[in-house]
């Protein structure tokens, strides 16, 4: 390190020793600036005009006409150390980041002249793509215009394939978004002599791997693809890879049977006929003496670092670049199937089945991850699952054609590849694509391939490899569940697809009945007409639990020392956590699967709790809340499984009943990890309530005391899971109807409703409106006796918390409206005339009236339109005769008409039609106000700006519709001018949109509910007629007679459609 005072002084010197020493001390010079202002560039600025101004020094000897190459590196070299940024100081201005970019970029579009050595040509690619990289990491550069990206994709593209061995690529100066390769053309590459023996010689040729090894591996001496010999592997058929060949290979590695694969006929794949131009050299079968060769393998190694260098740099540009634009560019980096009779286009899996470096393949494949992450937006559009037969390709058709293209070269790549660290890389890069493909557009396949090749790397020597193994399987379990092609993978028997010494499980198969017990178990249902359950134990599940719970038979992999936990009777620690995640998606995505095994995974939840190490006992719980929230599903209402197929309530009480006098109330109580607090928290609240009511009262007890306790947490995330879980509690039928119990919970939520974390108050919130909606079932099951016993203290206290909280932020506010036309709907004549509770409900009701007016977002005011329509249902209120209910009409008229969002349309129109007397909608002048809004309402039903919302448009005409016959049904005689003129005005689009309304609730097969419709509708015709006929035939247009002919139109198209 260098003192800012002695800094100064040696960069004075060097600048001007730079402009006055001869030529020659030059290149020295600058190689002391580069070593001077190396992690020194904020403190230089003073100096950068001279060094990176118009006529810069550094600027001037980086020029691509600058004839010496050397002096020009040195310069590129210090340029890249002033880019270096260092935390927590200023960055480069931008003029000086545009001049270090522009120039960097003309080095690496610089092509390398005759007098020039291959070394110093790499070292100078080298620091121009370090300056890049640095720009884009320190200075935070975002990449927007269209030439610099395509201009800096393209060098990138052509320093990634930099002097790799059997391929050289001319690019353009820039790339452009486009949906199919570019040009990059292939110059012709002088070819070996011996390469027609390289098939024969696939197994021999390859050096040793970098990495330790094992001795006895079968093969494994003479295998990385570090080297030759795999070239053939591109273009091998698939087939061949299937784990037919690979399984039966004596081998104990996989990755050595590629030798295997490597020697398939040419004959097979459209790729072979361009084999030659893949082919590899081998310093064995090079023509160079000894000293030539040294220095070959020294250039070698110079250039695979500009190939690392390249990739690193690209990994930092996918960053800097919006994914959005970046895939514009998908086509250029990514494979595609090639066409007929032509090569398939260079991109990353280019590098990452052919570099001879495992670790550029590594840097490739951690691109080609980068680029995947995310990407499933993008690869939505994809489709092959029909046949396409047109006279263009749709982009469709181009990107499912990618998706299967990676597929096959990753699976490629995985059965060739010898380092671990690298295959570590493929198998991520797998789990990324599985994780972002759109399966079930695609034909079915894909998923199989990619479960059979990965089974033997599940007991692979690496644990790295062995993680990454489980987290693909993860991805697949995940990934759009429940696909059917992986529900048939999961119904395989448990010995499908494993070689003979391949996988942990076989051996473990005796001692797996531990935690198997009896099969079927009692929570097993009867034979499943799905399919979704099977005698034979799911190979996935069984294989995670005996990861998880079974001692480890030997020691595992070199690596293991890596990892000090590792010291223990069970496999690795990241390995068993790997299975834990990979069973609880499992469970969430096929739980018809797990079910059969529900008590047994139940006993591996308490085991994990139960365990020393908190991220198991961790993810123990996660195991648990996914199980819980497994039999939920099955149990809603809307449900499609048959009951008999359910996990019998019996069986449940029993697992829960486990739980309980296990590990989990000790967990809950005791543990000094908020986070691990929190999933047992949240497990807790996801019991069946029909379970919950058949546990014994002393266990109930202790759930409902342990969430009262754990919401006087001073931890927020503690706190926020109690508060949410109280929420769940409070909806359980035996417990809601204990006025204690909804007491206590009231108290304990209302606390949680102050605190001064956001995220505790909006569980709290939202645990309000759970408890609100409780008082108003309550209310309608038990009548006055509950209202009674219900302290008035603490109603009042939670309109006045609910009103304070109205006016937080909105995930806190949407609830709390909701819990605030609860509240006002509860109320009892006896609490609207209590002195206290008046200036209450005033506050509370111009809280919901600003909310529905507000520009919050739309679920708020969709919750708030909801609670003034519960509010209008109590006929305590004085509706129509106190000052808010015109400010109540009046912000839901303005909603109904103009709201952008129509859900939001839908419940103003829903709450306008629920006062059930005339008295309720005021002055005729309010009423007219409402009829003209709704009018307007139902015109303006198909107007929208934002095409999402017009499948709602039905709906909202329905609603409109629903609230216009209410109207009607209740006007008075001086209402009816009004509604006259209306009809006189827009009777003809009004009479459609009724005839619509009535004819959709018989189309629809409700006939309860076109009865409903039509009787509604009768009602108003008799309502209006007899007060017509007493105000004698003065008027012009007879409202009743023009609803008669609605009615008859209705009738007549009826009759139509039946017959």
């Amino acid at each position: 390190m260098v003192d800012e005072q002695n800094l100064n002084f040696l960069l004075s010197y060097c600048i001007s020793a730079l402009k006055q020493c001869s030529s020659w001390t030059h290149v020295e010079i600058l190689q002391a600036l580069a070593a001077l202002v190396y992690n020194n560039g904020p403190k230089c600025q003073k100096y950068l005009p001279d060094l990176l101004g118009k006529t810069g020094l550094l600027v001037q000897f980086s020029d691509p006409a600058q004839p010496d190459v050397e002096l020009r590196r040195a310069a590129v070299r210090g340029m890249a150390n002033l880019c270096l940024s260092v935390p927590g100081q200023p960055y480069l201005d931008e003029s000086y980041r545009s001049v270090c970019f522009q120039t960097f970029l003309s080095v690496l579009q610089s092509s390398k002249t005759s007098d020039v050595d291959d070394i110093t040509f790499c070292m100078l690619l080298q620091n121009a793509l370090k300056g890049i990289q640095s720009l884009l990491n320190g200075g935070k550069m975002k990449l927007m215009q269209t030439d610099q990206i395509g201009s800096l994709l393209a060098v990138l593209k052509k320093c990634m394939f930099h002097g790799l061995p059997g391929l050289s690529i001319e690019m353009p100066a820039a790339l452009y978004p486009a949906p199919l390769p570019q040009y990059d053309k292939r110059s012709p590459v002088k070819q070996e002599p011996s390469e027609p023996a390289a098939c024969k010689q696939a197994g021999n040729r390859r050096k040793k791997s970098k990495g330790k090894q094992k001795k006895g591996e079968c093969g494994e001496e003479g295998k990385d693809l570090g080297d030759g010999g795999n070239e053939s592997v591109l273009g091998a058929d698939l087939r061949k890879l299937h784990l037919g060949d690979v399984q039966n290979s004596p081998c104990s590695d996989p990755r050595t049977r590629a030798s295997g694969v490597a020697c398939v006929p040419a004959g097979k794949d459209p790729l072979s006929s361009h084999c030659s131009s893949w082919k590899r050299i081998s310093s064995s079968e090079s023509e160079y003496s000894d000293a030539e060769g040294g220095m070959q393998s020294k250039t070698r190694s110079y250039q695979a670092n500009v190939r690392q260098g390249a990739l690193a740099c690209f990994l930092s540009a996918v960053k800097s670049i919006e994914k959005r634009i970046l895939y514009g560019y998908w086509s250029a980096f990514v494979p595609d199937a090639p066409g007929i009779g032509s090569p398939q286009s260079v991109s990353l899996m280019t590098i990452a089945l052919k570099d001879p470096s495992p670790k550029t393949r590594a840097c490739a494949l951690q691109v080609l991850s980068a680029i995947l992450e995310g990407s499933k937006q993008f690869l939505s559009v994809a489709e092959d699952a029909n046949d396409h037969k047109r006279a263009f390709t749709p982009f469709s058709v181009t990107i499912a054609s990618s998706i299967r293209e990676l597929h096959r070269c990753l699976l490629l790549a995985l059965v060739a590849e010898s380092s671990s660290q690298t295959l570590t890389q493929i198998v991520k890069c797998l789990a990324n694509l599985v994780s972002n493909a759109p399966y079930s557009r695609l034909k079915p396949g894909l998923l199989t391939r990619v479960w059979n090749q990965i089974k033997p790397y599940i007991s692979h020597k690496d644990v790295n490899v062995r993680v990454s193994s489980l987290t693909l399987l993860g991805a697949i379990v995940s990934v759009q569940a429940p696909l059917p092609e992986v529900q048939l993978l999961l119904q395989q028997p448990s010995s499908s697809g494993l070689n003979s010494s391949g996988s942990t499980t076989p051996h473990r198969s005796s001692s797996s009945e531990q935690w198997r017990k009896a099969l079927p178990s009692e929570g097993e249902p009867p034979d499943n007409p799905s399919g979704c359950t099977s005698s034979e134990p799911c190979w996935l599940l069984r294989l995670c639990v005996s990861i998880i719970i079974l001692p480890r038979e030997d020691s595992c992999s070199d690596s293991d020392a890596n990892f000090p936990a590792f010291s223990s009777i069970y496999e690795p620690c990241p390995l068993r956590l790997e299975s834990l995640q990979v069973l609880a998606l499992l469970v969430k995505g096929y739980f018809c699967m797990a079910q059969s095994y529900f008590l047994e995974l139940g006993e591996v939840a308490c085991r994990c709790m139960e365990e020393m190490d908190p991220s198991i006992q961790l993810h123990g719980a996660k195991l648990l809340e996914e199980l819980g929230t497994g039999v939920l599903q099955q149990y809603k209402p809307d449900s499609a499984v048959a009951p008999d197929q359910r996990v019998p309530v019996s069986v449940v009480v029993t697992f829960w009943t486990m739980m309980l006098n296990g590990p989990l109330p000790g967990t809950l109580q005791n543990s000094p990890h908020a986070t691990l607090q929190t999933s047992a928290c949240d497990a807790l609240s996801s019991i069946l309530p029909e379970a919950f009511s058949s546990l014994q009262s002393d266990q109930q007890v202790l759930c409902v005391t342990l969430l009262l306790g754990l919401n006087h947490s001073e931890n927020p995330l503690v706190k926020a899971a109690a508060a949410r879980a109280l929420g769940v509690y409070i909806l359980f039928s035996c417990l809601r109807q204990d006025v204690m119990f909804v007491a206590d919970t009231a108290n304990a939520i209302l606390n949680s409703l102050h605190d001064k974390s956001p995220n505790v108050r909006a569980k709290a919130a939202w645990s309000l409106g759970n408890l609100t909606d409780t008082l108003i079932i309550n209310m309608e099951t038990m009548g006055q006796s509950f209202q009674e016993e219900f302290s008035d203290l603490l109603l009042l206290k939670m309109l006045r918390s609910a009103t304070e909280a109205s006016k937080d932020r909105d995930k806190v506010k949407s609830n709390a409206v909701r819990a605030l036309g609860n509240v006002l709907h509860f109320l009892q004549p006896y609490h609207i005339a209590n002195p206290r509770f008046r200036e209450a409900i005033e506050e509370s009701l111009q809280a919901l009236v600003s909310t529905v007016e507000s520009e919050a977002t739309m679920k708020v005011r969709w919750n708030a339109c909801y609670a003034l329509g519960n509010v209008f249902k109590n006929p305590a209120l004085p509706l129509g005769e106190a000052a808010w209910t015109a400010q109540a009409y009046s912000a839901l008229s303005s909603v109904v008409k103009s709201c952008k969002n129509f859900k939001v349309r839908i419940k103003s129109a829903m709450a306008l039609s629920i006062p059930s007397k005339r008295e309720c909608y005021g002055s005729t002048e309010q009423f007219c106000q409402i009829w003209s809004a709704l009018v307007v309402a139902l015109q303006k039903s198909e107007d929208t700006e934002d095409f999402l919302e017009f499948k709602y448009s039905a709906s909202l005409r329905t609603q409109i519709c629903q609230a216009l016959l209410h109207l009607l049904s209740l006007a008075k005689s001086t209402d009816l001018p009004v509604i006259r003129d209306t009809i006189t005005a827009n009777g003809d689009a009004i009479k459609s949109y009724v005839l619509q309304y009535l004819k959709c609730g018989a189309e629809e097969g409700m006939h309860t509910d076109s009865g409903e419709r039509e009787r509604v509708l009768k009602g108003a015709i008799e309502h209006l007629s007899g007060m017509e006929k007493q105000l004698g035939g003065k008027a012009r247009v007879r409202v009743a007679v023009y609803l008669e002919d609605v009615l008859a139109n209705h009738a007549n198209a009826t009759e139509l459609t039946e017959a």
